[in-house]
């Protein structure tokens, strides 16, 4: 096979633990499309950087002694090759297949199933309305924003951790969003399998315990031929594990009575290049033609954007510091100025704003609030709710959300 030549290994998921007393990698495809995983030695962990697509297995085999000292022979070097390409983690003929086989299974099913259902919330239609109905009660009452507000930020963070600030935010905007005539979700795409500035699409339908909400298909098309059907699809299966739109879109089901009203499921990934200036936003001609095209679409027919993002993710749980009290009362400091410059309403602030050191917070939404600020050009926006949310058992970590509604 060519792509065992020089073999490259893709973006996978890589764990630490023993086997049988000794310390191995445990290797596996992050989208899951096999169930196998490769146990490979620590003292091997070379093998693995070696595999970048540069090398030939004779090479590998010199680099490891001459770089490493490790004398390890070809055969067992081929033998963890083959193991790595039947797991699906090697570019290559074997993963392309495998993934057009899952990418057309997702998209032959009458609907993305929802992965969380039966977990952080009820699989059962009743009892998860009786959820969301709790936390709406919790809450009590909230402003009411105008029926022709045209955004919203709403967490993705877990329901027991976010409720009320969701609740919050989905009833204030209950008008704007029963009368919306065409609901674009933009999700933060966790997955780690992507790349920098990737705008994902997908025809598929969202369903959760409360029904399907139809995909715009035709407008789904539309944005994938500016953006470009490669870029636009090439990570698609993100989209069948992805949490960020699915929580969201659960709310809007409940907030809708479950009237369907078509949806525009879109993932975006991490902005990092653009913050650390190996890119210019500005100079990005395909990210300037989508919001043109959101623009448009806006203009077309009443629409109302669900920016999907938490804010910041600090402490041992995110490679962090640990967060003591005082640490806790910066992070509500920093999120307050954050969440005032979103209220401004410009995307170019924001963008500034984060690059000047915001985004070294982690702000998971920083890519879905750029593209819904963009596409609604100058507003304001009004913060409703906010939280501090724990995420380690020690009290160390945390994850700020919040609630906001654009005019």
């Amino acid at each position: 096979m060519d792509h065992l030549f020089k073999p490259k290994l893709r973006n996978v998921s890589v764990q630490r633990k023993f086997y049988q007393n000794e310390p191995v990698f445990v290797l596996q495809n992050n989208l899951e499309l096999s169930k196998s995983e490769v146990l490979l030695p620590q003292v091997l962990g070379p093998l693995a950087m070696l595999c970048n697509g540069e090398h030939t297995v004779t090479e590998i085999e010199f680099n490891l002694k001459s770089q490493y000292g490790l004398n390890v022979s070809r055969d067992v070097i081929t033998n963890f090759l083959n193991q790595f390409d039947q797991a699906l983690i090697l570019d290559g003929e074997t993963y392309n297949i495998a993934k057009c086989r899952a990418v057309d299974e997702f998209r032959s099913a009458p609907y993305r199933k929802p992965a969380l259902a039966g977990g952080p919330y009820p699989a059962e239609k009743n009892a998860l309305r009786r959820k969301l109905k709790k936390y709406v009660d919790q809450v009590g009452p909230v402003p009411v924003s105008a029926a022709t507000s045209r955004a919203i930020i709403s967490p993705h963070i877990d329901y027991h951790r976010g409720g009320p600030v969701y609740a919050q935010v989905w009833q204030s905007a209950a008008e704007a969003v029963r009368e919306a005539e065409l609901v674009i979700i933009i999700g933060t795409d966790h997955n780690p399998g992507g790349s920098y500035g990737t705008i994902t699409l997908t025809p598929q339908n969202y369903a959760s315990p409360l029904g399907v909400l139809p995909t715009d298909v035709d407008l789904v098309n539309h944005l994938a031929s500016i953006i470009g059907p490669e870029r636009a699809f090439a990570y698609e299966l993100h989209h069948r594990d992805e949490h960020s739109i699915e929580l969201d879109v659960v709310w809007l089901q409940y907030m809708r009575q479950e009237k369907p009203c078509p949806i525009v499921p879109i993932l975006t990934g991490s902005f990092r290049h653009f913050m650390l200036d190996e890119a210019d936003i500005e100079e990005d001609a395909t990210i300037e033609a989508f919001v043109d095209a959101l623009r448009a679409i806006m203009s077309d027919r009443r629409t109302l954007i669900v920016a999907s993002g938490d804010l910041a993710h600090m402490g041992p749980a995110f490679d962090g510091p640990a967060i003591d009290i005082i640490g806790q009362e910066k992070m509500k400091v920093d999120d307050k100025a954050l969440m005032e410059n979103l209220c401004q309403g410009d995307a170019t602030s924001f963008f500034d704003f984060m690059k000047a050191g915001q985004f070294e917070r982690n702000v998971c939404g920083l890519s879905p609030f750029y593209f819904t600020l963009s596409a609604l050009e100058k507003t304001q926006g009004k913060s409703l709710s906010y939280d501090l949310c724990p995420a380690d058992y020690n009290n160390s970590s945390f994850v700020s959300v919040c609630g906001l509604v654009w005019q």
